[in-house]
């Protein structure tokens, strides 16, 4: 008997052991649950980013503090209530300690709640309507707002000979952001909008807006719409003649994204853009980012690859700045007034809104080395969200 008890107790402490030390190693992992399509028909933009994460961990590592990262990637198909869905699947299964990724607006606005209720952060990097990151204290974005290249390209058309623009944008809410800023913006600067148009979100055929807007006769057409749909909105264009109609193509950085542009083809040569990323920005972080990118990933980087790039960035040196504490409100204080030199250039965490401060630049896309590439010609330099700022200013 007493032997047995011998057994018992000595097995007893085994075990208290063996949980102990698994606890200790799961204190070790740190869990970044990243949320993305990579199926359907926003898997183009989804497997850049998840593209994006993946170098990142190649470039940089999976150990940060005394931690390891262990980062799980699930597919969304872009549908909002799926992102809920793995979301909550990601905060009370896998006990991550930052939410990431986030396609669209209202993907980053299905995921806020739950950010919320668990005091978990959700870094956005790829979703631009001003008011995301005012639905959780936990949100920081490393993405753009659509206004924060709206109202530098309203600025720079009426600075440079453009009076007249009829704008067409997507039927969804980053199009009526970009729609309103950019007007607004435009005509304080003495421009006129000849017509306000909007396309169905989900359609591809913009043949008939496109010739409503040929019709308007204006000096230009500032367009906004879902990157996917650009190769088919630029040889829709071509086709009915606007490109020789002397009427300028513009647009938010979007429209002329690095994977995107060489499909597009001589369509997309000479359309001017306002966007916070270019493959081609010439600067040594770039450089680096763009051959390291190519290398891994097989194409050149995106907007939505180098967003996640810096949004994995962030992650990191919030944890280094924590010695590798998770909680979420000292991850949070810690994004607060970051500062770091991109491959997008300087950028920094406004420590109000936990919105991005970044260059904003105005390229051409141009035939270069044989590709075509978003050639900037002009910098806004740390441009806040305009939304916010006018409205501190109410």
């Amino acid at each position: 008997m007493a032997k047995r008890m011998g057994v018992a107790i000595a097995t007893g402490i085994l075990l208290i052991s063996g949980a102990g030390i698994a606890a200790a190693r799961a204190d070790d992992t740190i869990r970044i649950g990243f949320i993305a399509p990579s199926t359907g028909q926003f898997a183009q933009i989804g497997n850049m980013m998840i593209a994006g994460a993946k170098y990142f961990l190649q470039a940089n590592g999976a150990e940060v503090a005394g931690k390891t990262i262990d980062l799980i990637i699930r597919d969304d198909g872009g549908q909002p209530d799926n992102a809920k869905r793995i979301a909550q699947e990601f905060v009370v299964n896998d006990k991550v300690a930052v939410l990431a990724g986030l396609t669209f607006t209202p993907v980053a606005l299905a995921v806020a709640p739950i950010a919320t209720e668990a005091k978990v952060p959700e870094v956005v990097m790829a979703a631009g309507t001003s008011i995301i990151t005012e639905k959780s204290p936990y949100i920081v974005r490393t993405f753009y707002t659509t206004a924060q290249a709206a109202v530098p390209m309203a600025q720079w058309a009426a600075r440079n000979g453009v009076k007249r623009v009829v704008t067409l944008v997507s039927d969804y809410a980053p199009g009526y952001d970009a729609e309103k800023v950019f007007s607004d913006e435009f005509k304080k600067n003495g421009g006129e909008i000849v017509a306000s148009i909007r396309a169905p979100v989900q359609s591809p055929d913009f043949a008939p807006y496109l010739q409503r807007a040929h019709d308007a006769n204006p000096d230009a057409i500032y367009v906004f719409i879902p990157g996917n749909f650009a190769g088919t909105f630029a040889r829709q264009y071509v086709e009915r003649g606007l490109d020789k109609s002397g009427i300028k193509l513009m647009g938010n950085g979007d429209l002329t994204d690095d994977d995107l542009l060489n499909p597009m083809g001589d369509p997309a040569i000479g359309i001017i853009t306002a966007g916070q990323y270019s493959a081609a920005h010439p600067s040594p972080e770039n450089k680096a980012f763009v051959a390291g990118f190519t290398k891994f990933a097989g194409k050149r980087p995106n907007l939505m690859a180098e967003s996640v790039y810096d949004g994995m960035t962030l992650i990191y040196d919030a944890i280094k700045k924590t010695g590798g504490d998770t909680d979420g409100d000292k991850l949070i204080a810690a994004m607060r007034g970051m500062s770091f030199e991109s491959p997008r250039g300087p950028i920094t965490i406004d420590p109000q809104t936990r919105d991005i401060i970044q260059n904003i630049y105005i390229r051409r896309v141009e035939r270069k080395d044989g590709e075509l590439y978003n050639v900037e010609f002009a910098t806004f330099p740390a441009v806040k969200d305009p939304v916010k700022e006018a409205e501190k200013s109410n």
